[in-house]
This record gives structure tokens, sequence and C-alpha cells, in this order.
């Protein structure tokens, strides 16, 4: 694997919403969350953004705008991310261990064992 993954992601040009249906099977309430971070990014910043995982399994979250776009703020999209970091650790967290486990099928045991 040596490409990212990405789990879902918002556009605001296109006032669209993806997510991968690769992670179907994960809880739906954690979907919504997901969700509501993109489209609430994106109403606010603009641009795009997209959350996924590099090929060692960490979790990224991307912004990005077009070039025509002179409303957009690179600084606050830095800050929102930020904030979006600290205010949901636990849920990127948990994002990352669940994509560790299920997708890279790396064991459990040792990543738990990391994380203390």
């Amino acid at each position: 694997m040596n490409e990212e993954t990405v789990i879902c992601g918002a556009n605001a040009y296109e006032a669209k919403y993806y997510f991968n249906p690769l992670f179907d099977k994960m809880p739906d309430s954690i979907k919504d969350e997901l969700h509501i971070i993109c489209v609430l990014f994106t109403e606010e910043v603009g641009g795009i953004i997209t959350i996924g995982f590099d090929a060692e399994g960490e979790l990224n979250i991307m912004t990005q705008a077009s070039d025509e776009d002179y409303l957009y703020d690179d600084i606050a999209a830095g800050l929102l991310v930020n904030k979006i970091r600290a205010t949901r650790q636990e849920l990127l967290e948990s994002l990352q261990l669940f994509y560790r486990v299920f997708v890279l099928k790396e064991d459990v045991s040792d990543l738990l064992a990391d994380m203390e």
C-alpha cells in the first residue's frame, strides 16, 4: 500500500460529501460525526477537506482550495484543522486504530501497547 486511503471528504465548490464504501462497517454515529466535521469545515472555510490515512496508517486531515478561490484562507483552514484535532482527538485516535487493525491487519495488542 503506497498511497493514501481517503475515508471521507467534502467539497465546497460542488456542495458534495464523499464517504468511502470501504468503511461502511464503521458505526453510523462515527460516520455521522465525520460527515458533520467535513461539512462544517467547508461551510466555515470553504475549499476541500479530506480525512484519510497514509501508507503507514497515520491519520491525515488535508485541505486545499482552487487557485481562483480568493476567499479561502489558508491560516483559518490550518487553525480549524488544529481545532478539529484537539476537540476530536479521541475520535481520530479511534479511527486510526480501526484502520490499522481492520484494514492493515496489524496486531491490536502491539498497537495498544504503543498507545500507552
